[in-house]
């Protein structure tokens, strides 16, 4: 944007933005010749905003400026030339948000000048989201670099870690439970291992990849109370009987079904391509688990995709909703398992993803909706070449005798 145009310009800062002071340090080679620890630090302004996926370096002038700026009101540019090269700066680095009397397109103004949209996000919530979000990460390769791999590896770099159980004393008025008989549920539950060993040459059936979402992501019923208002009848909760959540799968190995994305309709129990042009990359599920080559193998990958906007429809601004969504890629995730071990399958679910990678390959605008989570079923390998946590030997029985 250039200053002098003839266009009256009023400004105002974007809503969701947190200041950090941030101490760097370096090296003084001279102050350490001279006798001194040789150690310099300055402080640094960063500037984390809602709308963009870097932090901003500013100046203790332009932080200044930045925090007597509304978020809600707009204010006219000022007159003196330094002030308002200050706020073209600001501008230019998208952290304030311009208007104008003529309209702005890209041939006469910054795209940034139309001004990001928080969605009904709570501030806080909306940073984190954003600026949690990985891209190109190997995660695997990150562990080995730091030699935090095995169990051995992470008591001796982390130390002890707090006890599994607080081991409270008996206390006066104890009650001790029986022990009940275990329902159906309660072992298949037991049965319920993490998979970290696929058959990669062996496929799902059809019927095995229905009867798991049918299960898990289905909509069984629905609800209008009102005109255009419409619940869904899942088997797992969801706050506010929102279910913001929606599952894009990665197929692999499924017969009958082409390897691609495709989106699940809930409603018409049905798949359907992403991108139908799309030729299937074989790389593309390692770099959508950052890495996690032992996850890669599965038949199909779940990715849970939040419509963030379903839930901050009626959640404005509220400090809980992020947390509710993130409990129901939990909910989501633990009926995924359950369902793929009722039919004989190993299943997974993990956070460590990189979510840009798969927005980019979505098309989709990381404040209105995004992955959380996914998760992974297919036939388990007949040797067990990565550690898997079996303590029950539900699946990996010791050989007799040891």
């Amino acid at each position: 944007m250039a200053a002098g145009r003839g266009e009256k310009v009023r400004v105002r800062r974007c809503r969701a933005m947190v200041m950090e002071p941030s101490e760097v340090s370096s090296l003084d080679v001279g102050d350490l010749l001279a006798g001194g620890d040789g150690l310099r630090t300055r402080v640094e302004i960063r500037v984390w905003a809602a709308h963009l996926d870097e932090h901003r370096l500013v100046s203790p002038e332009q932080a200044r400026w930045l925090l007597q700026c509304s978020a809600q009101r707009w204010q006219t540019l000022p007159e003196d030339p330094d002030s308002q090269a200050l706020v073209l700066s600001l501008l230019e680095l998208e952290l304030l948000v311009a208007e104008e009397t003529s309209p702005i397109t890209p041939e006469n103004g910054p795209a940034h000048q139309a001004g990001p949209s928080d969605g009904h996000w709570w501030p806080l919530a909306a940073i984190h989201h954003r600026h949690s979000r990985w891209q190109g990460v190997d995660s695997v390769t990150d562990m080995e670099r730091n030699q935090l791999v095995t169990a051995q590896d992470l008591r001796r770099q982390l130390g002890s870690p707090p006890p599994a159980v607080v081991d409270h004393p008996p206390a006066a008025g104890q009650v001790d439970l029986p022990d009940v008989p275990a329902s159906a549920l309660e072992s298949l539950g037991r049965m319920r291992v993490t998979c970290r060993n696929f058959d990669s040459g062996r496929a799902l059936s059809l019927g095995q990849l229905s009867a798991v979402l049918q299960q898990t992501f289905r909509a069984h019923a629905q609800l209008e109370p009102a005109p255009g208002l419409v619940f869904l009848k899942k088997n797992v909760p969801s706050a506010g009987g929102l279910h913001p959540l929606e599952a894009c799968l990665l197929v692999q190995r499924v017969e009958g079904v082409a390897p691609g994305l495709y989106r699940y309709h809930p409603l018409r129990h049905a798949l359907t391509p992403v991108v139908p042009e799309q030729e299937f990359d074989a790389e593309m599920a390692g770099r959508f688990l950052a890495g996690q080559h032992w996850f890669a193998d599965a038949a199909v990958l779940a990715i849970l995709v939040c419509r963030f906007e379903r839930s901050l429809w009626k959640y404005r601004n509220h400090r809980k909703v992020y947390r509710a969504m993130m409990l129901d890629a939990g909910h989501m995730s633990q009926a995924l398992y359950m369902a793929a071990t009722e039919c004989g399958l190993g299943a997974f679910v993990t956070s460590a993803i990189n979510e840009i990678d798969i927005e980019k390959v979505l098309a989709l605008d990381p404040l209105k909706e995004g992955p959380l989570a996914i998760c992974g079923m297919g036939w388990r390998a007949q040797e067990r070449t990565t550690a898997e946590l079996d303590p029950l030997e539900s699946v990996w029985r010791a050989p007799a005798g040891t």
